[in-house]
């Protein structure tokens, strides 16, 4: 079976550093194989013979980095579902002096938070973003210009930030197209 594992907090600004070759070797002694780790920002999809659970992949990983890591792992195919369902014309541009273009993410949900008034707790504001809560995640789409009064800005930092791993569309797609 195909799973991707998202790691939260790694590799940002030099702090809690998981070098690739280091994550590689931690999921294979779990005994998964066709390891590939995408970015170096905790992304990683792979093969196990055997039902893993979050719980072992976690462990695992903070007895080799000596650090708590907030660790998601979810079956391949749920990874196809919510990129499926990320709307053709999202896409994630680079900020431009002009603010034009877009700024899409999935938040990916930890199980505390995946419930249905998740976008009333985020604090949606649909006059100038679009966001679709799946079982799992929250597509979440705003225009440069808006992003810095969307509710994303005002969530980092918070409890409810450290339940989710947030993705560009961009990586949402690409690791749906590994798990194929």
């Amino acid at each position: 079976m195909k799973y991707v594992v998202l790691l939260r907090g790694v590799n940002v600004g030099g702090n809690h550093r998981v070098p690739k070759a280091d994550f590689k070797a931690v999921l294979e002694g779990l005994g998964c194989s066709d390891v590939v780790i995408y970015l170096n920002s905790g992304n990683a999809v792979f093969t196990s013979e055997h039902k893993l659970k979050c719980e072992d992949v976690q462990a695992a990983l903070e007895k080799r980095f000596g650090f708590s890591i907030p660790t998601l792992l979810l079956p391949g195919e749920k990874i196809k579902a919510i990129a499926a369902k990320i709307p053709a014309d999202w896409t994630n541009d680079a900020p431009k002096p002009d603010k034009s273009g877009q700024k899409s993410d999935v938040l990916y949900l930890f199980d505390e938070i995946n419930t249905s008034d998740v976008l009333k707790k985020i604090g949606h504001k649909p006059e100038i973003e679009t966001m679709i809560y799946l079982d799992g995640a929250v597509l979440a789409n705003i225009t440069r210009a808006n992003q810095l009064k969307g509710s994303l800005q005002k969530l980092v930092g918070s409890k409810l930030y450290s339940q989710m791993t947030v993705r560009n569309v961009n990586t949402a797609r690409k690791l749906a197209e590994l798990v194929q």
